[in-house]
C-alpha cells in the first residue's frame, strides 16, 4: 500500500515553516510617513527595572520641497518626551535637548541614533522590555503627528535589521 501522508504532512509542514518565516521577517518592517514625511525603523533599547529614562532611535526623510521640523512626541509610558543631541565639548560628552526642534531639509535625512541626535523618554511608568513594542507619537511642524511604533531592543543593544518597506500612513 502507498501511504501519501508522511509526504503530505511534510509539503504541510514546509509550506507553514515558510509562512511563518515570512510572517516573522514582515514583522520587523515598521516604517510610517505623514505626508513628505517617511519614519524608518523606530526603535528603543529595553531598561532595567527601575529606570526612569529611555532612548528612542529612528531615520527621518524629507521627500518633500520644504523643510520640516521634528517638535516633539510622545510615550503614553513616558511622562515627557524630549529631543536631545549628544556632543563632544573638551573630551566630554554631552546631552542637551535640541530648542525648537529638529529641522528635516527637504530631500533630505536625519537619523537619530545612540551617540548623535536620538528621543528621551522621560520619567517612565514601567520598563521598556525587550520584544515588546511600544506605540508613541511624532509631531512635526508642518507634517503633524503621526503614531509609530518602536520595536524593543536588548538593553545595551542594536536595532534588528529591517526588511523590505511595510509602510504606515498616518492621519
Amino acid at each position: 500500500m502507498n501511504d501519501r501522508r508522511p509526504i503530505r504532512l511534510r509539503l504541510l509542514l514546509s509550506a507553514a515553516l515558510a509562512a511563518l518565516a515570512c510572517a516573522a521577517e514582515t514583522a520587523h518592517a515598521h516604517d510610517f510617513r505623514i505626508g513628505s514625511i517617511e519614519i524608518e525603523h523606530p526603535w528603543a533599547r529595553a531598561t532595567p527595572k527601575g529606570a526612569t529614562i529611555a532612548g528612542g532611535y529612528v531615520k527621518v526623510t524629507n521627500t518633500g520641497k520644504e523643510a520640516d521640523r521634528l517638535i516633539g512626541g510622545s510615550l503614553p509610558n513616558a511622562g515627557r518626551f524630549e529631543i536631545h543631541q549628544m556632543t563632544m565639548n573638551n573630551g566630554v560628552m554631552q546631552m542637551r535637548p535640541v530648542s525648537g526642534g529638529l529641522e528635516i531639509k527637504a530631500g533630505e535625512s536625519v537619523e537619530l541614533k545612540p551617540g548623535s541626535y536620538h528621543l528621551m523618554f522621560l520619567d517612565l511608568k514601567q520598563p521598556l522590555v525587550n520584544k515588546q513594542p511600544v506605540k508613541g507619537t511624532l509631531i512635526f511642524e508642518k507634517a503633524g503627528t503621526v503614531e509609530i511604533e518602536y520595536m524593543v531592543e536588548p538593553i545595551g543593544g542594536t536595532p534588528s535589521q529591517p526588511s523590505p518597506k511595510n509602510t504606515h500612513v498616518g492621519h
